[in-house]
């Protein structure tokens, strides 16, 4: 869980007046993209696709379903999607990077919906996320990041000291996305 669930109407940013808060919705997102309600899961696409289109982050870092006549807080184990499937056109820095989600969502990775890469906790593994809209992200699935990753090259950045970073990452509508440093002996 990654968000308080709470009695208090969050803060939100919403096109609109908001509509009557209803506390928990006993709706789960689980770490592989798999909604639940009440501990059973929701197996029909169409309805999660229709809950995914109403979600919202608030401004404690909690999610919410709002329609126009109620909202309330769904628990999130992670992020709400996942990437499943890459596009790529163009190469080198004229590439563009798109991925689809689980939800038949298309983002392509620019400066409103950037890639970023975490670190797993426990195993300090490379977690890779891309915003999908409004602070909400997708983790990339895992044979999606090999795909990403294959695609990469080294690129020297400016460091902190004033010296180069050589990084490893790709470019995608004129931006250039780290995925990773390289320590390479010198």
């Amino acid at each position: 869980m990654n968000q308080p669930l709470t009695d208090a109407p969050p803060d939100v940013d919403y096109p609109g007046r908001l509509p009557q808060y209803c506390g928990d919705l006993g709706i789960r997102i689980d770490r592989q993209g798999r909604w639940f309600y009440h501990g059973s899961p929701i197996n029909r696409k169409e309805m999660v696709c229709l809950f995914a289109s109403v979600l919202y982050r608030a401004k404690d870092g909690g999610y919410l379903l709002i329609t126009p006549g109620e909202m309330g807080r769904i628990e999130v184990d992670d992020v709400p999607f996942l990437a499943v499937e890459m596009y790529t056109c163009g190469s080198g820095r004229e590439m563009v990077v798109s991925f689809r989600t689980n939800m038949d969502e298309m983002v392509t990775v620019d400066r409103d919906h950037p890639l970023r890469i975490a670190e797993a906790e426990g195993s300090g593994e490379p977690s890779p996320y891309v915003t999908v809209r409004d602070g909400i992200e997708a983790r990339l699935s895992r044979s999606v990041y090999y795909e990403l990753v294959a695609l990469g090259w080294e690129e020297e950045l400016p460091g902190e000291s004033g010296k180069g970073e050589t990084v490893y990452g790709l470019w995608s509508s004129g931006s250039f996305f780290p995925l990773g440093r390289l320590d390479l002996p010198q």
